[in-house]
């Protein structure tokens, strides 16, 4: 045995990704942060450093877990400025 399985959940991640259907500017970016609660796009490396968690020894007893990553947006949704405030700016 020995197996486990967890997943992350990551909100927006500032990859090209992200940006692939949309274009990188300070609007698109304001727009995407306003809604998190800590009001920013991940990094990259803040997911990583996750993987890196749930692959390590400090996470040994760790399995059917989902890591959220989203900047608090799951949790406190509703702390976020509202779509219509957004668009009305």
């Amino acid at each position: 045995m020995g197996i486990r399985v967890n997943c992350i959940s990551p909100g927006p991640v500032d990859t090209p990704m992200l940006w692939s259907d949309r274009k990188d500017t300070p609007e698109a970016r304001e727009s995407l942060s306003v809604r998190q609660p800590l009001q920013r796009i991940a990094r990259p490396d803040e997911i990583a450093q996750t993987v890196l968690f749930l692959a390590g020894e400090e996470a040994s007893f760790y399995t059917g877990a989902n890591l959220v990553v989203d900047g608090g947006y799951t949790a406190g949704a509703s702390l976020a400025v509202p779509v219509s405030r957004i668009e009305n700016k």
